[in-house]
């Protein structure tokens, strides 16, 4: 059953079916299931393996369900006994805890898409990664001008919360037009689980940035994680090198190299 399991996982992967995975990771006294039993629950509600059956399976189901959609993983816990076990139809008298998490490949979310964006979406392809491209402009956030872009999202920057997904595997970039649209962009990039932050500029921009966010209340060790500049220190100057700058970070960072600018 494990190895169907895993031979699902691939298969959902290679597809980009938005899944989650659901393992038992601790157990007390009798119970159906035992660690490290797993469930594997597609956004639609299909599943692979169990976790117990009954109430319990309904409530990783659904529980899966918003792992998927707020990429945010959440451990569930049921007493088998007394009342929760009638309402789960399970009186084994155990106790079960099940971890439910998003099965999410490394995304790069770019916020911006000008010719920077371009390059680094390109590139960001090219290394395996899934790349999202935000912009209220339809004109410059379509397929044709980002071909290699896995999904492209055309909204209101300040709307970005209803219409952009981000996980715990998610890099954020932030490049957009502007000083107050990179500002906007940066304060609802700070509130999403986002592995990464960068945003394109300057020293002074982040020292303006980072006073100002402390001044709005922002938490300081969140705000000083933020990447501004964003790339690694290469001497970069045209499109071209500031993307590989920021794709070889991305990938240091990824392989636990050093990765500072």
């Amino acid at each position: 059953m494990a190895s169907d399991i895993f031979e699902e996982i691939v298969r959902l992967r290679r597809d980009r079916v938005p899944a989650a995975l659901a393992t038992v990771v601790a157990t007390k006294g009798s119970t159906p299931a035992k660690v490290p039993t797993r469930m594997l629950v597609t956004f639609q509600g299909r599943h692979s393996g169990t976790v117990g059956g009954g109430c319990v399976e309904a409530d990783v189901i659904r529980a899966a369900r918003d792992v998927i959609d707020t990429g945010q993983p959440k451990t569930l816990s049921f007493r088998l006994v007394g009342e929760e076990a009638e309402r789960t139809g399970i009186a084994c008298g155990g106790i079960v805890d099940v971890m439910v998490e998003p099965l999410e490949e490394p995304r790069v979310v770019i916020v911006g898409a000008g010719h920077v964006g371009q390059a680094v979406c390109s590139l960001a392809a090219n290394v395996g990664l899934e790349v999202t491209v935000v912009d209220d402009r339809p004109d410059f956030a379509n397929a044709e001008q980002f071909p290699d872009a896995n999904e492209l999202v055309v909204t209101e920057l300040d709307d970005l919360g209803d219409a952009v997904k981000v996980g715990q595997r998610s890099a954020i970039l932030i490049m957009t037009r502007g000083h107050a649209e990179d500002y906007a962009v940066l304060k609802w990039a700070l509130d999403t689980p986002a592995a990464s932050i960068g945003v394109l500029g300057s020293k002074a921009k982040r020292k303006r940035f980072i006073d100002d966010l402390t001044s709005e209340g922002y938490d300081r060790e969140r705000i000083e994680t933020v990447r501004m500049p964003i790339g690694l220190d290469l001497g970069a100057e045209t499109v071209p090198e500031i993307a590989v700058s920021i794709i070889a970070q991305l990938i240091a960072s990824r392989r636990g190299a050093h990765s500072d600018g």
